[in-house]
């Protein structure tokens, strides 16, 4: 008797308590990554890393019933540690490598050009200007009484900028001051621009410096320097180095409910144990080297031995392996000679991701800064943007890669569940592959594509299942 396929709406931890216990066949499921990924608040709650949300899950699967699971590569362990303490095997670690994606690293040169090296060229601007008046080192050491003559006017070695009050009595000393040179003073001693201007003892000529919107920096050519080579001899020694690696693979952990004694007797009472090996074998069209063994020349696999080339095909495909690509150009060149031996898919194409959705608006994946916040308005936060797509989930993940994951863990008529459906593409798998299937999902903007998406699945030809 087929399941009648149902979205629970709402918080997986309460929506999983209203499935029966071992009513479910197997688990596929893209867990919130826990990096706060975009700002979404979603993505940065705890629920991946929840001992008791994947009890829940334990619970409703059948014994022997396999859970797959994604991550990401930096909170992989913590999530695989939740997932083992609320009571699963773990059995594997299956690797999807992809060649898109980009990576999320500090540029710690730049960052000390921002830091450091922006204040170090705001003191070489005070200093270059006070140079330019002509007053001397001794002149402002007996002015102010201090020692500070050599710093206000260095080019090279500990510049500095004078203090307001340390400034006042340089004023009678000095030709009208710039705008510039104002502001700097005023950043230095941490007056506000407006109370600076009216704090001034000794007024001077305003200039037609752009003026400067309240909390931004009023360096205007600080602007400049991410887009430049490092200003300060500290940011060039470390110009180059780096705070993160490209992203180019996310794991998927493969976990087992215990079994009831044997594989054997689990897989003859509840169907589940076992791995789909056959049906997810990997097609190729290229010989494979069979293996001869030392002794007896019999040909077998597994042994060790020498290579021995035949031209033989192996009609039913290659065993299926913990490794997955996207056959994108980057990861076939990193497996010149093996990239046949994994399955592979492209990434979710926006056609596919959109298909069944023509009824939907149109909307822009929400930013990261919300509108009207620094940031906002650069064209990687979707500024300028005029399109959008019907799915504006961010991750979503490709039906062929679902489709074979569903495939290799459910025995043929059960069902599978998802905790965190997203925009449905575990539900439109299913259905693909001709089962039954459960999600949860909490975020409502969601569940008309959830919704359309399983209509257009379910009214596909059979004959493209």
């Amino acid at each position: 008797m087929r399941r009648e396929p149902v979205i629970l709406k709402g918080n997986c931890l309460d929506t999983l308590k209203t499935l029966p216990d071992c009513s479910i066949d197997s688990i596929v499921t893209d867990p919130p990554y826990e990096l706060g990924f975009m700002g979404k608040s979603w993505d940065n709650s705890g629920i991946a890393y929840n001992v008791e949300m994947w009890r829940e899950c334990l619970r409703v699967l059948k014994p022997g019933g396999h859970l797959l699971a994604f991550s990401g590569s930096r909170t992989y362990h913590r999530m695989t540690v939740a997932i083992e303490d609320a009571g699963f095997e773990i059995r594997d670690q299956i690797m999807w490598l992809y060649g898109s994606g980009f990576p999320k690293s500090l540029d710690v040169s730049k960052a000390i050009d921002k830091g450091m090296g922006e204040n170090r060229q705001r003191q070489l601007r005070f200093t270059e200007w006070m140079r330019s008046t002509g007053i001397t080192a001794k002149q402002i050491d007996e002015a102010t009484g201090t020692n500070m003559g050599g710093h206000y006017l260095s080019s090279a070695s500990q510049p500095a900028i004078a203090t307001a009050d340390l400034f006042d009595l340089l004023r009678p000393l000095l030709p009208e001051v710039p705008e510039e040179i104002e502001r700097l003073v005023a950043e230095r001693t941490g007056i506000e621009w407006t109370a600076y201007k009216n704090r001034k003892v000794v007024g001077s000529k305003e200039s037609n410096l752009l003026a400067v919107a309240p909390g931004q920096d009023n360096d205007r050519s600080a602007t400049t320097l991410d887009i430049t080579a490092p200003a300060t001899p500290e940011a060039q020694r470390w110009q180059g180095w780096g705070t993160a690696l490209k992203p180019a693979h996310e794991p998927i952990c493969v976990a087992r409910k215990p079994l009831t004694g044997t594989v054997a007797s689990n897989v003859l009472e509840w169907g589940t144990g076992a791995l789909n090996i056959d049906g997810s074998r990997v097609e190729h069209n290229e010989p494979i080297k069979i293996m001869k063994a030392q002794v007896g020349g019999n040909k077998v696999y597994g042994q060790s031995g020498r290579y021995e080339e035949t031209t033989e095909l192996k009609p039913e495909g290659r065993w299926p392996a913990n490794v997955i690509h996207d056959g994108s150009d980057e990861v076939l060149a990193g497996f010149p000679n093996d990239a046949g031996r994994f399955f592979y898919c492209a990434k979710a194409s926006k056609s596919e991701r959109n298909a069944g959705l023509e009824g939907l608006p149109e909307q822009i994946t929400n930013t990261k800064t919300p509108p009207g916040t620094k940031g906002s308005n650069s064209p990687r936060a979707g500024a300028g943007r005029t399109g959008g797509a019907q799915n504006f989930h961010p991750t979503v993940k490709p039906l062929a890669l679902m489709r074979y994951l569903i495939k290799l863990v459910t025995p043929p008529g059960g069902t599978v569940l998802d905790p965190f459906l997203g925009s449905g593409s575990t539900a439109v798998a299913a259905i693909l592959e001709g089962f039954d299937w459960v999600g949860c999902e909490m975020t409502e903007d969601y569940w008309p594509i959830i919704e359309a998406r399983v209509q257009w699945a379910e009214n596909q030809p059979r004959t493209l299942l």
